[in-house]
Parts: structure tokens; C-alpha cells; sequence
């Protein structure tokens, strides 16, 4: 008869005790740090269905810099190639890739923000201030969502390493660290220059 009752307290003492060591917290928290992660890629998607259309509105206005606009097309393109899975989250080298690429269409479209200052016509386009503004207001979304995003990695990655979580982290989920994502545009800190000499 002790055994019973010793085995009814042990039971709520091990189902409280499991609970505390991230049976639940560590793949909530992995799962919305992936949920940010998709946020993120959404951002940079919207970002690279605007482009087609700000390349042409410009393209109409200012056919002499096909440079710029050939430049922004190809970052485009570049950066759409490069995907990172939700799987590939603990792997620094393709997050590296993937900001690396999503970097160059930063740097870009800095060029073609700068080329559309240097023709009035184009600035005076509804349709040119138009795909500007939703442009700048899909930056503004994508740095939001790398801000979530790499809130969502700081949590995760701190359940995982702090106890009690983190022994149901290494035993039970096998949990690696999560990537958080880095600014990596080169040149981001220097105003975009564009040259009209041929």
C-alpha cells in the first residue's frame, strides 16, 4: 500500500520535473523562431516581385543607366536562387550565403534609389513614387522581421542552454543553436554613388 502511494506522489513530481526540462519550451521556442524565419523570407519575396516593377517604371525614364537597372535585375535574380530552409537555420555558412545575396540586392537598389535623385522626371512619376514607397515600406517590413527573427534565436538559443530546459534540449530534442541573422552588405555604411561619365 506505500508503494501505491508512493508511486501517486511520483507521478505529478516526474510529469512536473519532465515539463521543466523542455519537454514543451525548447520546440516552442525553436518552432517560433522558424515562424519569424518565414516572416523574414515573405519580406525579401515581396522585395523581389516589386523589383520587376521598379526596374520598368525606371527603365522608361532613364534607358541610359541600363547599368543600375541591369545590376538591381541581377542581384534579384541572384538572391531568389539562394534559399534557406528552416532546417538550415543552425548552419552559419548558408546563413551567410543567404545574407550575402540578399546583400547585394541591398546595394543595388541603394544604386537605383541614387540614380532616380539625379532625374527629376522620374521623381515626379506617380507610378515611379508609388512602387518607391512600397519599396521602402517592404525595407522597413524586412528589417522588423529580421529584428523578430533574431529575437526569436536569442530566446531559443537561451531555452536550450539554461537549465532545466536544457537537459530535455541535448537528451530528448537533440537542439542546435540557431543562426541569428547579420547585416553583411559590404559597403553599407557608405552612400551609394552613381557616375553619369561614360
Amino acid at each position: 500500500m506505500t508503494n501505491r502511494f508512493a508511486l501517486a506522489l511520483l507521478a505529478p513530481v516526474a510529469a512536473v520535473s519532465l515539463a521543466g526540462c523542455g519537454i514543451n519550451s525548447v520546440p516552442t521556442a525553436e518552432e517560433n523562431a522558424k515562424a519569424k524565419w518565414a516572416d523574414v523570407q515573405a519580406n525579401f519575396q515581396r522585395r523581389a516581385n516589386l523589383i520587376p516593377n521598379l526596374v520598368q517604371t525606371v527603365q522608361a525614364a532613364a534607358a541610359s543607366e541600363q547599368d543600375i537597372l541591369t545590376e538591381v535585375t541581377n542581384a534579384r535574380a541572384g538572391a531568389s536562387q539562394v534559399t534557406l530552409t528552416p532546417e538550415q537555420l543552425a548552419d552559419p555558412a548558408a546563413m551567410a550565403r543567404y545574407q550575402q545575396a540578399q546583400g547585394q540586392v541591398t546595394v543595388a537598389l541603394g544604386r537605383l534609389v541614387a540614380l532616380q535623385e539625379q532625374y527629376p522626371t522620374l521623381r515626379s512619376q506617380e507610378g515611379f513614387l508609388n512602387l518607391q514607397t512600397q519599396l521602402e515600406g517592404t525595407e522597413n517590413r524586412i528589417a522588423i522581421s529580421i529584428r523578430d527573427y533574431n529575437e526569436a534565436v536569442r530566446a531559443y538559443n537561451t531555452t536550450i542552454r539554461t537549465f532545466p530546459d536544457a537537459i530535455g534540449a541535448r537528451i530528448i530534442h537533440g537542439a542546435q543553436p540557431m543562426t541569428p541573422y547579420q547585416a553583411v552588405t559590404p559597403g553599407a555604411e557608405v552612400a551609394p554613388d552613381v557616375n553619369f561619365k561614360q
